[in-house]
């Protein structure tokens, strides 16, 4: 009955603006770029004069509603000049704007798209960047990293060098939803985290939430990042890449069918390990050991009719890593990667009503082989008769996901969104394999207790102005969650030790069912045309975890379903902050302040060791509490002229409590951190060459150290402190570089960009570890403890072009 209540509550607000507003006339249709036939995601559309307007979707559809008359209607979007249409509505029209961009953002050009989205718009903690900017900021090897830029936002933290994923508001790297055309990304890394799986030639646009989530977005309790992928080019053909130091890439695009259909194909791969060698000895390590990735972005589209579009879009990438010693008989294979295919149609119902279907399939998946081996032929660089004892062992995770999304473009001031997504989840748990030279063992080691399970969310949103300065959100999401068969639970005696019971469920029986109302609201009050407060909330379910065995975020930790033994993530978030701009919208600033809740956290227990969950449940190793975040983050931005840049600062705090970890008292995060501050600056010297620099500091990550040691029967004994009581060293950089635009001939584009990374090399903490020296005996035993760091400075050259 609540959910009911709920639900009318909603209806009634969207209907009431219908009796309130004059509706006549709807002018509709698509925002594009002139050049490409690219859809401008985001375009601003308002009426010149009013305050009344509305923005493009994600697929470059507005519609407007307006009484009979005439009007000029102005199109905007940031980096694209203004189009300024006048238009006479005595009935429905359609009308798509072609906007040409501008090459350079002087203080010339009226940027109308971004100057008052951040204090009109009555959501807030969202942060929007053009791919341009993300191009024009230092990137570690020339590398041009998407969450790297990501990262230099306040309330976003980086996880560290060699760390994969990020942290949004106290929240952990598997509380981030990541979409790439709207499909799920799981592990958003190449390296352990030093380049992004996105190519950033291959991305249009990209839109996080930090707080304040829409009702649409689900699964997830922190945050969102929407990345959208190009739909290539509608024109003409084109071909774009760069050459650096460790990494190229290619992207090809242009028409199948002029205006019609469209195709873009991304590739990007590392050679370092082929470059070495051809120059190194057969007995170095080097020949036999090394690293590469490789990723790739298609995607295809096709303007059926005015109303009717479709979308194919895949990617696949794979990270492989390989050692190789022959004089300790040891060969390691680890690959890993993502993949993902998108089928999208887009139907447009009227002027007003518009639906976008999706079919997607996603998979993730970590695979290890470690091999001891006996040569039988010493000289032999690859012996296929070698013999010895093999163990492989693998993980992740595979969806189906069928979505169906309506918006109903009610009124000039009035946004529906409604829709229902169902996924369908199969977790792989460490599986693991052995074989003696061609005989295989175990190969049912692991039970193959694979997880399957169904998730549903239902949603309903409305944006709706209620006068020019009073805005209001309200949405609702219904999500659902059951675990089923064929699934076995091994029960544990008291001691976690040995397994007292097994119940075994068939195919499709339920194991566990989970089910939560999630609300969503934000609301806006314009104090004058250049400044508002703004305040959010939003309570999401997350029915997935991560779990982690060690102090680093990797491609190894584990991705588990919820179960009879594990619970849902609930994360609770308020936020309240206040919006300026300053000198005719060329600067912006803005302050927030956040508390946040999280229920049902997992950790592994003490002792836990990887490989433990063999034939048995990964959730009868973990331990479970609760944690809290609350900070404050500033922000100030300067967004046009030859100068552009932004200062971002966050002052956090984030604690955990469990009742097994140092007795039930709280401990801080290990991505607990007092200060984080970023600096970014691009300052374009002449018309051929801009300079940028980007400066981060960041209070020390956490970690838990011996505080003494004892000898017993002649074995040392470490003794911990309380669970992540040492604070490492502050994280602090300086990256610096320069773009150099060849003069164009005819139609071909090139630029060199030299890049320096961590310019004054200053050796940033990756972890800490502890070892001993020394005779207790003779007096000179001590525990010494030691600093490993990563990344010293990298100068890295990048020829960038495109004809």
């Amino acid at each position: 009955m609540k959910r009911v209540c709920v639900y009318c509550i909603l209806l009634a607000m969207m209907m009431l603006p219908q009796f309130i507003y004059a509706q006549k006339y709807t002018i509709s249709g698509y925002v594009k770029d002139k050049a490409t036939g690219e859809d401008l995601i985001g375009a601003n559309v308002m009426v010149v004069g009013q305050t009344i307007g509305t923005s493009a979707n994600g697929y470059g559809f507005y519609s407007l509603t307006l009484p009979s008359g005439s009007y000029d209607i102005i199109y905007s979007f940031i980096g694209y000049s203004d189009d300024t249409v006048h238009v006479k509505l005595n009935a429905d029209k359609t009308l798509t704007v072609h906007l040409s961009s501008s090459a350079i953002m002087t203080q010339e050009v009226v940027v109308t798209a971004e100057r008052k989205a951040n204090v009109q718009s009555s959501q807030m903690s969202v942060v929007r960047l053009p791919v341009e900017t993300v191009k024009s900021l230092p990137a570690f090897m020339g590398e041009v990293d998407v969450l790297k830029t990501i990262q230099l936002m306040p309330g976003v933290q980086s996880a560290g060098d060699g760390n994969a994923g990020f942290y949004v508001r106290g929240g952990g790297p598997d509380q981030n939803l990541i979409l790439l055309d709207e499909a799920t990304v799981y592990n958003a890394s190449h390296l352990f985290g030093f380049f992004s799986v996105f190519n950033a030639d291959a991305v249009k646009d990209m839109e996080m939430f930090k707080g304040g989530m829409p009702a649409e977005y689900g699964g997830r309790i922190s945050s969102v990042l929407n990345i959208s992928m190009k739909n290539g080019n509608m024109k003409e053909y084109h071909v774009e890449g760069g050459i650096g130091t460790v990494s190229s890439r290619f992207t090809v695009q242009g028409p199948i069918v002029k205006d019609k259909a469209s195709f873009i194909v991304s590739a990007r791969r590392t050679y370092a390990d082929a470059l070495i060698r051809p120059f190194t000895k057969k007995t170095s390590l080097l020949r036999t050991s090394g690293y590469y990735f490789f990723d790739l972005n298609a995607k295809a589209n096709w303007i059926i009719n005015e109303n009717n579009r479709l979308y194919l879009s895949g990617y696949y990438g794979y990270d492989k890593f390989v050692f190789g010693s022959k004089e300790m008989g040891l060969k390691m294979n680890m690959p890993w990667g993502n993949g993902f295919v998108a089928l999208r149609y887009n139907h447009l119902f009227n002027n007003k009503f518009f639906s976008n279907t999706s079919v997607i399939w996603s998979n993730y998946k970590f695979n290890t082989s470690i091999e001891m081996l006996t040569m039988v032929d010493e000289d032999a660089e690859n012996n296929e008769n070698a013999s010895g004892f093999a163990l492989k062992q693998k993980s992740g995770i595979n969806d189906w996901n069928v979505k169906q999304d309506f918006t109903w473009l009610a009124g000039p001031k009035n946004t529906v969104k409604f829709g229902i997504n169902y996924t369908h989840h199969e977790f792989t748990p460490n599986t693991m394999t052995t074989e003696i030279s061609d005989t295989t063992l175990g190969e049912n080691f692991a039970n193959d207790n694979n997880q399957f399970a169904h998730e549903i969310g239902i949603y309903i949103g409305d944006d709706f102005k209620i006068n020019d300065r009073f805005t209001l959100y309200l949405g609702v999401r219904n999500s659902y969650f059951v675990h089923v068969g064929p699934f076995t639970r091994y029960v544990k005696d008291d001691l976690h030790q040995n397994t007292i019971d097994e119940i075994r469920y068939k195919a499709n029986q339920p194991v566990a069912f989970y089910w939560d109302i999630e609300p969503r609201a934000s609301f806006k009050v314009s104090i004058n045309d250049n400044s508002s407060i703004k305040a959010s909330y939003m309570r999401n379910s997350q029915y997935i975890h991560l779990a982690s065995i060690s102090s680093t975020t990797l491609p190894i930790d584990l991705w588990v379903a919820c179960s009879d033994v594990v619970k849902p993530q609930k994360g609770s978030q308020y936020a309240l902050g206040y919006f300026q701009n300053l000198f005719n919208d060329k600067y912006e600033g803005s302050v927030e302040v956040y508390y946040k809740t999280l229920q049902n956290q997992i950790e592994y227990m003490d002792g836990a060791l990887p490989g433990d969950d063999i034939s048995d449940n990964a959730d009868n190793y973990f331990i479970f509490g609760k944690g809290y975040s609350y900070g404050v983050e500033f922000f100030f931005k300067k967004r046009v002229g030859l100068f552009t840049g932004w200062i971002g600062y966050t002052w956090s705090k984030t604690n955990k409590i469990f009742d097994e970890i140092d007795n039930g008292e709280p401990f801080p995060a290990k991505y607990d951190r007092r200060h984080d501050l970023s600096l970014t600056a691009t300052y374009q010297i002449t018309e051929r060459l801009t300079a940028s620099a980007v400066f981060v500091y960041a209070t020390g990550n956490t970690t838990t150290l011996p505080i003494s040691s004892y000898v017993i029967d002649g074995d040392i004994v470490n003794e911990y402190g309380k669970r992540n009581s040492y604070r490492m060293p502050s994280y602090h950089r300086l990256d610096l570089s320069v773009t150099y635009d060849i003069k164009t001939k005819k139609n071909w584009k090139s630029s060199f960009n030299f890049s320096i990374y961590n310019v004054y090399n200053h050796k940033n903490p990756y972890f800490i570890y502890v070892y001993h020296t020394g005779n207790v005996k003779d007096g000179t035993y001590k525990t010494v403890a030691k600093q490993l760091s990563l990344i010293p400075i990298l100068p890295a050259i990048t020829w960038n072009f495109k004809f």
